[in-house]
This record gives structure tokens, sequence and C-alpha cells, in this order.
């Protein structure tokens, strides 16, 4: 009688979902006398959702074994597909199929038509998608969707739904494809499905959200996970990727202190054993925001951290290599990221860096062939983020270009574009840029209200670095005029102006290469100038040459 009133409180719990209690009722339970298989899959669910994912698929395994002695092949099916899908998430391919082999084998065997015949449709699915065969996931899913239908499964169609929605979206269909994962969150903000289909489905939908830079519905989905995260507080799976998504938008709208205390706790939490595949996204994340900080050291700690939990830190580690003056480091980082990218969303964040590190390094032509590419991405996405981000680098090559009027159009267009997706940080880095191109054209007044709004931006937000390149913007604000230059530096003026490398100009003037450089580092600082192309255009302009 006494177990019998312990596993009635325990599957009490368990439906109200207070997975502690259910967790540790059907534990004790289960240590007294063996549960039966239903018991055990709660208590299996109930410990995956507080965070021990590695338990809850030994029990599952019991449970399989349990569901197949009461002869219920279906439900042991089922704990087979859950296990093996739960594996092969952690890139255990081996034994993740092996255990998704033995649910159709139950289910041969049996002889069963069964819902989890359309969930075993999932993975593989998933499968062609990664594989570049989003016609072939569209399909799977679809199969899985008709079979969900077929019994009335409503997890099951929600899960087609979605990767029917994902597919979309990697055939270019942007609009259908989104249309079809709103429809999908009804069912999931309504309640419908299981709490552990709740959760994946959040990520997913996120995901796909980041993907194309749809940053409303990434901003509007994430705060509800965020809000049904809330609802249990026990709950700890999908908590820890919640709390990164929400410092990736903090962070774009400017509210850094929130971002930081959203990214450590998410690195805490994800790090609870076992630890899970998005800690190094975490760690990322912090180190992207110490890093726009100006905290360099804790960047490249957080960094270094991410790498030794399965995240590449860029295109982060090569931006930090920029701040602290290693751009050949930064260069080489950055390259061999860009050649290797190839989904879309992580190859745009990587030309955006990019184009950024090839104009430091003075190859202009190459920073154009990188925003070509970045311009196309953001014309077929339509993504509001990309095209600030595309407007901004073709912007900054302009300037670097010497062609200040065309600069200053494409960059206030960019300003709108930032105030669209509410990105200040951005928002200031693209004054600057119109502050310098106003200065090219002797528009003084421009630049220095320009200036002033972006330190306004950059003090609010903390931008330690930024504000460091706008004082010392602020203080040549004088006339840029080729007085200010030395005799000698018009020399190298009009040699750059030429085409003459460093070495060519230091053989013609009897000059060693260092002296040359200390030169043309002079010339960019009295005339606000930031490459060589754009000191040729100044040269021409001014007719120095």
């Amino acid at each position: 009688m006494v177990m019998a009133d312990a596993l009635h409180q325990a599957r009490t719990c368990y439906e109200r979902q207070s997975w502690r209690e259910a967790r540790d009722l059907l534990s004790q339970a289960d240590r007294e006398e063996s549960l039966v298989a239903q018991d055990l899959y709660r208590l299996a669910a109930s410990t995956y959702m507080l965070g021990d994912e590695s338990t809850a698929t030994d029990i599952l395994a019991r449970a399989h074994n349990k569901f197949l002695a009461e002869d219920d092949p279906d439900q042991a099916a089922m704990c087979a597909y859950i296990i093996g899908f739960e594996l092969l998430s952690k890139g255990q391919a081996a034994h993740g199929g092996g255990w998704l082999a033995r649910a159709r084998r139950v289910l041969d065997d049996a002889g069963k038509d069964s819902a989890v015949r359309g969930y075993l449709l999932l993975p593989e699915g998933v499968r062609a998608a990664r594989e570049g065969n989003a016609s072939r996931a569209y399909d799977l899913f679809d199969e899985a969707l008709a079979i969900g239908r077929r019994f009335n499964d409503k997890d099951l169609v929600a899960f087609g739904r979605m990767g029917q929605g994902r597919a979309l979206i990697k055939m270019g269909r942007l609009s259908e494809g989104m249309a079809l994962l709103d429809e999908v969150m009804v069912a999931v903000t309504a309640g419908d499905l299981l709490p552990t289909s709740i959760g994946n489905i959040y990520c997913s939908v996120i995901d796909a959200c980041a993907e194309i830079f749809d940053m409303r519905r990434a901003h509007e989905w994430t705060a509800a996970l965020e809000r049904w995260c809330e609802r249990q507080p026990e709950h700890l799976p999908y908590r820890g990727a919640c709390l990164v998504r929400r410092a990736e938008i903090l962070q774009l709208h400017g509210a850094w202190a929130d971002a930081m205390g959203q990214a450590e706790r998410a690195c805490e939490q994800l790090l609870l054993p076992p630890p899970k595949p998005a800690a190094g996204t975490a760690y990322y994340q912090r180190g992207e925001l110490h890093r726009l900080r100006g905290e360099l050291d804790k960047a490249e700690e957080a960094y270094r951290q991410a790498s030794e939990l399965g995240r590449r830190p860029q295109p982060g580690l090569a931006l930090l290599r920029l701040a602290q003056g290693d751009a050949d480091a930064a260069l080489g980082a950055i390259r061999r990221c860009v050649d290797e990218a190839r989904e879309v969303n992580v190859r745009s964040r990587m030309l955006g860096a990019f184009v950024e590190i090839l104009l430091a390094t003075n190859d202009t032509a190459a920073a154009r062939s990188a925003a070509d590419e970045l311009r196309g991405i953001a014309a077929k996405l339509d993504a509001p983020l990309l095209r600030a981000m595309s407007a901004q680098c073709d912007g900054a090559i302009l300037v670097t270009e010497g062609d200040a009027e065309r600069a200053l159009g494409i960059l206030q267009g960019a300003i709108q574009h930032w105030r669209d997706v509410e990105a200040p940080y951005e928002e200031g880095r693209t004054r600057v840029l119109i502050a310098i191109a106003s200065r090219m054209l002797g528009d003084e007044d421009t630049a220095s209200l320009e200036l002033d709004s972006a330190r306004r931006i950059f003090q609010r937000l903390g931008a330690v670095t930024e504000i460091a390149r706008v004082n010392d913007l602020t203080s040549h604000s004088t006339s840029r005029s080729a007085t200010h230059l030395t005799a000698r530096e018009l020399e190298v003026l009009g040699l750059v102006a030429t085409g003459k490398t460093n070495r060519g100009i230091a053989d013609e003037l009897g000059l060693s290469e260092k002296t040359v450089a200390r030169h043309i580092a002079n010339i960019f600082t009295k005339l606000g100038l930031s490459s060589r192309a754009a000191a040729t255009a100044y040269a021409y302009r001014n007719r120095l040459v």
C-alpha cells in the first residue's frame, strides 16, 4: 500500500511537471521495487528535464527492455528512437544509428504500423538537409507529417511541419518556410505538446531565425522560450541555450551589462555535468562582449575556453587580433575560416569581419570581392541585419578608396538599417565612417557632429576601444590640408600615389622601410586617412602628384 501511494504521488508530480519531486519519488520506488515500463519512462523523462541526459538515456534503455517484456513493441520502439536521436545529436553516429535500427526491427518483428515509423523519418530528414539535399529532406518530413496526422500524434505533426519549414528555408523559399515555423509555434505556445518536444522545437525555430538573420522573430521566440523556462524553474536542458540566444540579442540592442549576465549564467548552466554542446557558444559570446568592451585579455581567455569546448572562436578571435594590432594574424585566421565556411549564416558573419580585416591590411580589391558576395546574400535573404552589414562594408570600402561622396549616401542608408534592428554599436561605427568621409570632402562641421554622436553611443555602451578611436579622430580635427605635412611626408605621399611599395619608396629616397612606414603612419594621422588608396585619392584630388 505504501508503494502504491508513493507511485501515485510520483505520477501526480510528473503530470504537473514537478520534475525533481517526480524524479526523486520514482528513483526511491525503483530502488525498493523494480518499476513497470511506463514508470521507468516517466523517470527517464523527469531526469532528462533536470538536465541529466546521460542518466536519462540509461533509464530509457531499461524502459525499452521492460516494454518488450510487457509485450508493448510500440513503446519499446519509441524508447529506442529517443535514445538513438539523442546519441546522434551528440555526434555518436554508430551508437545512435544502432538504436534507430533496433526501433525499426522491433516494429518490423511485431508487424506494427505505428507513429514511431514517422519519428524514425525525422533523423533521415535532418541528415538529408545537412548533406544539402533540402528537397529530399522536405519529402521525408512530409511523410512524417502524414503519419502524424494518421495517428493523431500532435508532436509528430509539429516536428514534421518544423522540418518542412527548415527545408523550405534551405531551398530559398523563405516566406513559405517561416510561415510553417510560425504555425508550429502556435501549437508550442498553446502548450499542446510534450515538454521535451516544446523545448526542442523552440531551439530549432530560434536557430532557423538566426540562420536567415530574422532578428525580430529570434527576439520574439527567445523571449517566449525564456518565459516557458521561467514557468519551470527546475527545467535545465533548454535554459542554457535560451540564455545564449538572449545574450546575443541583448548585445545587438546595446544592453551589454545584461548580455554579459545572461552569457555568464549560460556558461554556468551549460557546464553542469555532463557539459552541453552549447557551452562553447556561451563562452564565445562572453569573448565577444569582452572584446567589444575593450577587455582584450578577458576576451582572449573566453575564446580559448570556447575553442576547448568545441566552438571555433571566429570571427571574434580574428577581430581581437586586429584590435591587438596584429593584422597579419587576423587576416590569416579569417581567410581560412571564410574558405571553409559553407552555411550562409556562418559565411555571412565571416564576410563582414573579412572585409574589415582586409581593409586594415590595405587589400581593397579582396575586400570589394567579399563585400559583393555579402551584398548578394543580403539581397537573397532580404534581412535588415544583413542589409545593414552589407551597406556598412560597401561604405567603408568607398571611404578607403577615397570616394567620399558615394560613401556618404550608402553609409546614411546603413545608419537607417542599423536603427531598424536597434543596433547602436554598429550605428556608432558607421557614424565614424561618415565623419571620415565628411572630413575628406572638407565638411568639418558634419564630421564633428558625427564624431560627437558616435562618442555618446560608445560611452553609453562602454566601448573603450571605439571611444579611444573617436577621441583620436577628434584631436586631429583641425584642417587636414597638405600644409600640415613636412616636405619629406609630401615626397612620400607623392610616391604612395604612384603605387610604389614601402620598399620602393625606401630605395628611391634612401631611407629604411621602417622610416617610410613611420612617415606613412604620420600622413594618415594628419590627413585623417585610413589606407593607401585613400591617400592616393587625396593626393590626386589636391594636385600633389
